[in-house]
C-alpha cells in the first residue's frame, strides 16, 4: 500500500470514529418517556448543542431549556436556547449560562422531567463559582491546572469543589423532578462522574482530595480558593444522596465504540487492527515513545502483530507546557513518535482529537510519515527543539500535515492510529 493510500485509510478510520459518536447516531434511541408535567432540557459540552438539535427533532411535545456549548459549536434549535462560552478557560458567558440553568431546574415537581445532555468540555463551559470565589479566581486555577500536566480526573476533582453546579449539584437542585442524563464520554474509563465534571452525577471525591491536588502540582491558587477548600463547608452530593436517587444516567457514546468503528474500517482495507486501549493516559511525549517501541517491534519481529497492521488507541494524555508553544496532546504525541521512529520505513500515524480541537488550537491533529523528520530538517526545522518548546502545532503547520476538521459537534477524546506496513 502506498503512503498516500495508507493516509487515506487512516483518515477514514478517524472519520469513522467521529461518526460513531455523532448525536444523530446515539440520542434518539436513548430518549426517556414523556412525563405528565414539563420537560426541561439542560446540558453542556462540545456536543451538547448538536444533541439538543437531534432531541428536538425526535421529541413529540413541548420543550424548553438551555444548553451551554463552546464558541463555534452552536447549531439552530427551535425551543431550546443555545449559549456559547469559552473553552478551555472559562468566561463570563459560561458563568451567566450556568446561573440561569441552575435557576431553571429549581421549583420543579415530581411530574416534571429534566433531560441533561452532557459531553466533554462541560467542565470549563459550565462555570459557576462557589460562593466567595470569582470567575477570575477560577480562571487562574484552570490555567494553572491545564499547564501542570494533571490528568483530567484530578483537574475535575478541583473544579467540582470550586463550583456551585458541578459534582451532582445540578441534579440536586432539580429534585424532586425526574432527571435523565444522556452522556457522550470523553474521559478514560468512561467515569460518568468525570464527564463535564458530572453536574448530574454523585461525586465520590472530596475537598481533602482537591486540596491534595493543589499541593501536588504546586498550584499558586488565589487566597479565596485556598480558603474555600480549607473550610470545606458545602461538600458535593455523594452516592446515596436522597436528592439523586431517582437520577438515571445513560452512556450513549464512548471512546471504545469509536475505536471499534475505526477497527472495522481497517479490516475492510485488509489491515489487521489491534485496539491497545480506550483510556491511555500520561505525558503525550512519553506515550509517543512507548508507541514507537511497539511499532518497531511489530515491524522487526511481527509482535504483537505482523504487518500490515494498525495499532489503535484512545484516551486523554497530558502536556506539561514548559516552552512557548501551544501544546496540544496529539501533535506532541506524534512529534515524539516520529523522533523515536527516526524515519523507520512503512510506519505512518495519525493522531487527532475527535472534537476537532487539539489543546487550544482549532486543529484536530496531524499525520506523520517515514519522511516527516527529513522534510522538516530540509526546511531548517529542528524537531527536537520543536518538541522541547511544546510546539507540535507549529511543526506540523509548516510541514502541511495538519488535520483540520472544524467543530465535529461530538467529543470522545483522542484517536491514535499507528500503521505498520
Amino acid at each position: 500500500m502506498t503512503p498516500e493510500a495508507t493516509r487515506k485509510v487512516l483518515r477514514s478510520m478517524f472519520d469513522a470514529a467521529v461518526a460513531a459518536a455523532m448525536p444523530a447516531q446515539c440520542v434518539p434511541q436513548n430518549l426517556p418517556a414523556k412525563p405528565k408535567g414539563r420537560t426541561i432540557v439542560v446540558g453542556t459540552g462540545k456536543a451538547s448543542a448538536a444533541m439538543a438539535q437531534v432531541l428536538e427533532r425526535s421529541w413529540d411535545g413541548p420543550l424548553s431549556g438551555l444548553i451551554v456549548t463552546r464558541y463555534g459549536h452552536a447549531v439552530p434549535c427551535r425551543q431550546i436556547e443555545i449559549v456559547e462560552a469559552a473553552h478551555p478557560v472559562p468566561d463570563d458567558a459560561g458563568t451567566m449560562g450556568a446561573r440561569r440553568m441552575l435557576a431553571m431546574v429549581q421549583g420543579l415537581s415530581k411530574d416534571d422531567l429534566v433531560i441533561a445532555l452532557i459531553s466533554g468540555g462541560g467542565s470549563a463551559l459550565l462555570s459557576l463559582p462557589a460562593e466567595g470565589i470569582t470567575v477570575e479566581d477560577k480562571r487562574a486555577v484552570n490555567r494553572a491546572l491545564l499547564k501542570s500536566g494533571a490528568p483530567i480526573s484530578e483537574m475535575n476533582c478541583v473544579r467540582k469543589h470550586l463550583s456551585a453546579i458541578k459534582g451532582g449539584r445540578l441534579a440536586a437542585a432539580a429534585h424532586p423532578a425526574r432527571v435523565v442524563s444522556l452522556v457522550i464520554s470523553d474521559v478514560p474509563g468512561d467515569d460518568l462522574a468525570a464527564v463535564g465534571s458530572g453536574p448530574t452525577v454523585a461525586d465520590p471525591t472530596t475537598f481533602a482530595q482537591a486540596r491534595a491536588i493543589i499541593a501536588k502540582y504546586k498550584i499558586d491558587a488565589p487566597a479565596s480558593v485556598i480558603h474555600h477548600l480549607e473550610q470545606a463547608i458545602d461538600e458535593t452530593p455523594k452516592p446515596g444522596d436522597p436528592r439523586l436517587v431517582g437520577v438515571e444516567t445513560k452512556l450513549i457514546a464512548s471512546p471504545q465504540k469509536s475505536l471499534e468503528a475505526a477497527a472495522a474500517i481497517a479490516r475492510k482495507a485488509g489491515i489487521t487492527p489491534l485496539i491497545l486501549g480506550d483510556s491511555i493516559e500520561g505525558e503525550a511525549r512519553e506515550v509517543g515513545y512507548v508507541m514507537a517501541g511497539i511499532a518497531l517491534q511489530s515491524r522487526r519481529f511481527g509482535q504483537p502483530l505482523p504487518a500490515p497492521c494498525v495499532l489503535i488507541s484512545g484516551g486523554e494524555t497530558t502536556v506539561t507546557v514548559r516552552g512557548t508553544g501551544a501544546g496540544g496532546r496529539n501533535v506532541e504525541f506524534l512529534l515524539a513518535l516520529a523522533l523515536k521512529l527516526d524515519g523507520a520505513e512503512k510506519i505512518l500515524a495519525l493522531a487527532a482529537d475527535t472534537d476537532g480541537v487539539d489543546g487550544a488550537r482549532e486543529v484536530a491533529g496531524a499525520f506523520i510519515t517515514a519522511d516527516t523528520l527529513s522534510r522538516a530538517r530540509a526546511m531548517g526545522i529542528d524537531p527536537w527543539a520543536s518538541l522541547a518548546n511544546n510546539d507540535g502545532h507549529g511543526f506540523f503547520e509548516k510541514l502541511g500535515d495538519q488535520i483540520i476538521t472544524g467543530p465535529t459537534l461530538t467529543n470522545v477524546n483522542d484517536f491514535r492510529a499507528v500503521y505498520i506496513g
